[in-house]
């Protein structure tokens, strides 16, 4: 039976694996967790498609592409000390936010009246936050821990709709990762503007 469900489920669970350790590589700062980014979104895009969940699935293609933007900007700044964690502002995040808002109403209109999107809302509302949280992660910005958090827990909802159980887990696996990612990151950011302060 286990062995009927792995033969069936391969392509979710390859996907899955790599999802997680992008996530545990990015907690680290460890710029190899692009490499496993595009490797599973690549995995992802199949699944997506085959059930319904339309721009899930090309926001995969999205994610391959930062997938490469986010190695050449960590790559870039590797050995540089002014690539380092930081915040934005309240105002930033207003502006951003409403921008997803926005985004998620329109998409999520077009897909309810011109395809058979499943959960058309909530699919764009994921889709736009997630863009701009991997935006986030590439800039090294700390705030995408709290995006990702809200981005995963809807994540969880439409998998769940989909059958898509493995994958639901594995948003459920990020949400506790998630946690401890903001934990490091505002650390390592603390630690970044106690140094900051004595050279100053």
């Amino acid at each position: 039976m286990i062995f009927n469900y792995i033969a069936q489920n391969s392509l979710e669970i390859a996907a899955v694996i790599f999802a997680i350790l992008y996530l545990v590589l990015a907690v680290k700062q460890n710029i190899l967790c692009w490499i496993s980014g595009i490797i599973s979104s690549i995995l992802y895009f199949f699944i997506m498609r085959s059930v319904g969940l339309y721009m899930e699935a090309y926001l995969q293609i999205f994610y391959v592409f930062m997938g490469f933007y986010g190695w050449s900007q960590w790559k870039k700044e590797t050995n540089k000390e002014n690539f380092v964690i930081h915040t934005w502002s309240k105002l930033h995040h207003f502006f951003v936010l409403s921008i997803i808002l926005i985004l998620s109403f329109l998409s999520g209109t077009l897909l309810s009246t011109f395809t058979d999107s499943s959960l058309p809302f909530l699919d764009a509302l994921v889709t736009w936050g997630a863009v701009v949280a991997t935006y986030m992660v590439a800039k090294k910005l700390l705030e995408n821990w709290l995006y990702w958090l809200v981005v995963d827990s809807i994540s969880i909802l439409l998998f769940v709709s989909r059958d898509l159980w493995l994958t639901a887990c594995l948003f459920g696996v990020y949400i506790v990762i998630i946690v401890f990612g903001f934990r490091l990151w505002s650390k390592a950011l603390k630690e970044n503007n106690a140094v900051s302060y004595r050279k100053n």
